[in-house]
C-alpha cells in the first residue's frame, strides 16, 4: 500500500504564511473565538478581511488548535473504500500532504496564482488534497463528474481555458482524445498506481515532493472555484466563486443548518463534481469536523446504511433520490452507531420519504435549499420546526424574499420567483459572475434581486415552499441536466429529425429525462422500441451518461409558437398534468 494511505503522524508547522519548518508560534486563540469570528463574518455581522487564504487561515490555525489540545482525537478527513482500505488525516497530517500536494502543482505542473485546473475524479483522497493544493497555491480548480465525455471534457478545457488537469485511470483515454484540441493544456496529471504515456503520475511525485511550502497570499475577492452548470439555452456557464464566498461563506450554514462542531463525523454522499462536495468541505472543516468519505464506486443503499451501522458518523447528507431508496429497506434492521443529524438537498424532498425516514430511524430530515451560484439560500435548522414540504426559512446573512417578474415583492402565500437581495449591498458568500457572459450575469438581476430561476411562495411565517423551476432546467437525482445538451446529442443521429426535451415525473428520482421526437422519413417504420434503445445509448456515447432520457415519445410534430420555437412548456404541463 502506497505510503500517502497510511496516514502517518507527520511532525509540520507552518510560518506566518505557509513555510513548514519548526518553530515557535504564538499560542492559538480558543475554539470558540476562532469559529464565532468566522461566523460573524459568515453572517455579515463582521467585515470581510481583505486578505483571505482558506488553507492558511482556516486549515493551518486548525492544525494548530489541534496539537494545543483544543480539538477531540477525531481525524479530520477519514476515507474507506470498502474493500479494508481506510485513509485517516489530522489536520497536521492533511496540511503536511496538501503542502506536497502544492508542490507538485507549481513544481512539476508549472502552475502560477489564476491558472486553472480541472478536477475530474472519483471519491478518492487525492480530490481532497489537489483541492486544498490549488488553495494553497492560488490556482482555481475546476471540478467536473467522471461521467462527462470526451465532448465534455473539450468544451469545458476549451471555454475556461484550463492548463492542467487530474482524472483517474478510466476518464484519461478521453482526455488524451482531445487533448491536441485545446492548446491551454499543458500539462495532464493522473492519479493511478501504474504510468501512462504523456501524462505525470500524481501519487509519485507526492510522494517525493518537499512538504515546506509557502501559501500564496490571496485577496478574498481572488478566484477559488468554477462550476459549469446547465441552463435552458446553449452550453453550460461558468459560475465563478472567490475564496470568500465560499472560504467564509459556509460557516453560518454549517454551524446552523448543518450544526456541525469539532467533534462531529460528516458524510455527504455527494459527488466530487457537484457543488455540494465543496459545501461539505467548506461548511465542515472551518468548524472543526471530520469529512468522511466513501468511495461508493457504485451507489447502493445496503452500503450506506451498513457504513452507518459500522462507522461513528454523525451527520449524513443525501440527495432526497437516495433518501427514496433507502427508506424502501427495512430500516428497523439496521442500528446507527452514532447518527444524530440527517441533510437533504438538491432536489425537492417528498414529505412521505421524510415521514417514512422518521418513523423508522427517529430522525429529522433537514431539507436545505441553494444553487451552484450561491451557498444555502434557505434550510430547515437543527432546532427550528419544521413544517413537512417546506424547504425551511431564510438562511442569513441572506434576504430571501418572492418576487415577481420585475423584482417587487410578493406578499405571502403569493406564487412568484425565489429571489436573493443583492443590492443595495451585495452578499460576499455569492458568485462573482457567469464568467465571460455579462448577459446571463444581467438576465439573473431584476431589480434589487438575483432570481434563482425557482418558483415557490412563502407563508405568513417565513418558510419557503418550492413549486417548480421556472426554466426548463430538468433536475433528476439532483442532476441538473439543460435540454439542449441533450436535444443537441440527439439531433446527431439520422432518425432524429425534430426533438424536444422536458421533465417527466418519476417516483424514485423526482424527474427524468423525457424526449419527444419527430422521426426522419427514412425511419418511420423502424421498431420503436428497438429505435427507443439505440437513440439512448447514442446520448450516452454523446455526453454524459446521466443525460440520457428515460423516456421517449415519437410524435408526428412538435408544438410550437407562431415564430417557430418549441413550446416545451406544453410538452412539460401534459407530463406533470397540469
Amino acid at each position: 500500500m502506497r505510503l500517502w494511505r497510511r496516514g502517518l503522524i507527520f511532525q509540520a508547522l507552518r510560518s506566518s504564511w505557509g513555510v513548514c519548518r519548526i518553530h515557535r508560534q504564538p499560542p492559538p486563540p480558543p475554539v470558540p473565538n476562532v469559529v464565532a469570528t468566522w461566523e460573524a463574518i459568515s453572517l455579515g455581522k463582521q467585515p470581510v478581511p481583505e486578505y483571505f487564504n482558506f488553507a492558511h487561515d482556516v486549515l493551518d490555525l486548525w492544525s494548530r488548535l489541534e496539537k494545543a489540545g483544543h480539538r477531540p482525537p477525531n481525524p479530520a478527513f477519514w476515507w474507506v473504500n470498502g474493500s479494508g482500505e481506510e485513509v485517516k488525516w489530522t489536520f497536521e497530517e492533511l496540511g503536511k500532504q496538501s503542502r506536497k500536494a502544492a508542490n507538485v502543482l507549481e513544481g512539476m505542473c508549472g502552475l502560477q496564482p489564476g491558472d486553472r485546473m480541472m478536477l475530474v475524479l472519483p471519491r478518492l483522497p487525492d480530490w481532497w488534497l489537489i483541492s486544498v493544493a490549488c488553495i494553497r497555491t492560488g490556482v482555481v480548480m475546476i471540478p467536473g463528474v467522471s461521467q462527462l465525455t470526451a465532448k465534455d471534457l473539450k468544451y469545458r478545457l476549451q471555454t475556461a481555458r484550463a492548463k492542467s488537469i487530474i482524472t483517474s485511470d478510466a476518464l484519461a483515454p478521453q482526455v488524451d482524445a482531445i487533448s491536441a484540441d485545446c492548446p491551454s493544456l499543458q500539462t495532464k496529471l493522473l492519479v493511478s498506481d501504474t504510468s501512462r504515456p504523456g501524462w505525470i503520475n500524481f501519487r509519485e511525485l507526492l510522494r517525493e515532493a518537499s512538504t515546506e511550502h509557502n501559501c500564496v497570499r490571496t485577496k478574498s475577492r481572488d478566484s477559488l472555484a468554477i462550476y459549469f452548470t446547465s441552463g435552458t439555452t446553449g452550453a453550460p456557464k461558468m459560475v465563478e466563486h472567490s475564496q470568500c464566498s465560499y472560504g467564509l461563506g459556509f460557516v453560518a450554514s454549517g454551524r446552523r443548518w448543518t450544526a456541525l462542531t469539532e467533534s462531529d463525523i460528516f458524510w455527504n454522499t455527494s459527488d466530487t463534481g457537484w457543488v455540494k462536495a465543496a459545501w461539505t468541505l467548506f461548511s465542515a472543516w472551518p468548524n472543526g469536523a471530520c469529512i468522511f468519505v466513501h468511495e461508493l464506486p457504485r451507489v447502493d443503499a445496503k452500503t450506506i446504511l451498513n457504513t452507518l451501522c459500522r462507522f461513528p458518523i454523525t451527520t449524513l447528507c443525501c440527495v432526497p433520490t437516495l433518501f427514496r431508496l433507502l427508506v424502501q429497506e427495512d430500516l428497523t434492521r439496521y442500528k446507527f452507531q452514532s447518527l444524530r443529524h440527517c441533510l437533504t438537498g438538491g432536489e425537492a424532498l417528498n414529505p412521505d420519504v421524510r415521514d417514512k425516514w422518521k418513523s423508522q430511524t427517529g430522525l429529522e430530515l433537514h431539507e436545505g435549499y441553494g444553487q451552484s451560484e450561491t451557498v444555502v439560500i434557505c434550510g430547515n435548522s437543527r432546532d427550528s420546526a419544521i413544517k413537512s414540504g417546506s424547504m425551511g426559512k431564510a438562511s442569513p446573512p441572506y434576504d430571501v424574499q418572492i418576487v415577481d417578474e420585475e423584482g417587487n415583492v410578493l406578499p405571502p402565500e403569493k406564487e412568484g420567483n425565489i429571489g436573493v437581495r443583492i443590492k443595495p449591498t451585495r452578499p460576499f458568500c455569492f458568485f462573482n459572475c457567469y464568467l465571460e457572459n455579462p448577459e446571463k450575469t444581467a438576465s439573473s438581476e431584476k431589480g434589487d434581486f438575483y432570481i434563482t430561476g425557482d418558483r415557490a411562495y412563502m407563508d405568513k411565517d417565513g418558510y419557503f415552499w418550492f413549486l417548480g423551476r421556472s426554466d426548463d432546467v430538468i433536475n433528476s437525482s439532483s442532476y441538473r441536466i439543460g435540454p439542449v445538451e441533450v436535444e443537441s446529442a440527439l439531433a446527431e443521429h439520422p432518425a432524429v429529425l425534430e426533438c424536444a426535451v422536458v421533465s417527466s415525473p418519476d417516483p424514485i428520482r423526482g424527474e427524468v429525462v423525457k424526449a419527444f421526437i419527430v422521426l426522419s422519413p427514412a425511419y418511420t417504420s423502424h421498431d420503436p422500441e428497438a429505435l427507443t434503445r439505440e437513440l439512448q445509448e447514442h446520448v450516452k456515447k454523446v455526453t454524459a451518461p446521466y443525460k440520457y432520457p428515460r423516456k421517449v415519445a415519437f410524435i408526428s410534430e412538435l408544438p410550437k409558437t407562431i415564430s417557430g420555437k418549441i413550446l416545451r412548456s406544453k410538452l412539460r404541463n401534459q407530463e406533470w398534468g397540469r
